[in-house]
């Protein structure tokens, strides 16, 4: 069975985009695409029925994104993928998410 837990949008301590702000979506989506090369880069590839993507949630002014992390209860490594990925995931970005992010300010 297949299930989804948020991990976020950004790092635990980084400012990230703020819903509701002229540039919201575009900053958001970036952020999530730095986030999730991120995790990879710490946790390695998905395992078998694990995967890292941007979800759009409803909030009361407007959608938000965040990354979430899929897995398949019969696949316990997918299991314990999406919650390391949440538990233990990083407090501030790494330099290749930074330069990421820069890059795609210019």
């Amino acid at each position: 069975m297949n299930d989804f837990i948020d991990v976020g949008s950004a790092p635990a301590c980084e400012d990230c985009a703020q819903v509701g702000s002229p540039d919201y979506h575009d900053r958001a989506r970036r952020e999530c695409r730095a986030y999730i090369n991120q995790l990879r880069r710490m946790f390695g590839e998905e395992p078998e029925g694990a995967h890292l993507a941007v979800r759009s949630n409803p909030h009361d002014f407007g959608a938000y994104l965040s990354v979430t992390c899929t897995y398949d209860e019969t696949y316990p490594a997918s299991v314990d993928y999406a919650f390391r990925c949440e538990s233990e995931g990083p407090d501030e970005w790494d330099e290749q998410a930074r330069q990421e992010l820069a890059e795609e300010r210019r």
